[in-house]
């Protein structure tokens, strides 16, 4: 605890996309980084999740809406919200906040599991 992490650093160890990488850890949760492109499929949790956008544009689909994120903007998806993330004008960096070891989509049998970064 009490260590600073550089996440200009964390991000240059790892090329792949929708590739969630934890950053730290705090109770009962992880920070988590990841490289987007592309679109991501429909899902949804059974806890809230936030996204803070580094670097780039996001929007993040629902059923009955899109919102748009730029760098600096941060978007609370709530439990069981159906969502898609698109990020079609190049790559976005993300910070999520999830609890510890919860699938990225939703499910654990289709999710890629997030490994320290």
């Amino acid at each position: 605890m009490g260590a600073k992490v550089s996440l200009t650093d964390k991000f240059a160890t790892f090329s792949e996309i929708w590739a969630p990488r934890i950053v730290a850890r705090y109770e009962g949760h992880e920070v988590r980084i990841a490289r987007l492109d592309g679109e991501f499929d429909w899902h949804a949790h059974d806890h809230d999740e936030l996204f803070l956008c580094l670097d780039g544009t996001l929007d993040v689909e629902f059923r009955d809406r899109t919102e748009t994120l730029g760098p600096g903007e941060l978007l609370l998806i709530g439990k069981g919200e159906d969502h898609r993330p698109v990020a079609s004008r190049g790559e976005v960096r993300l910070l999520m906040l999830d609890p510890a070891g919860s699938p990225n989509t939703g499910d654990h049998d289709t999710a890629t599991v997030a490994v320290d970064a």
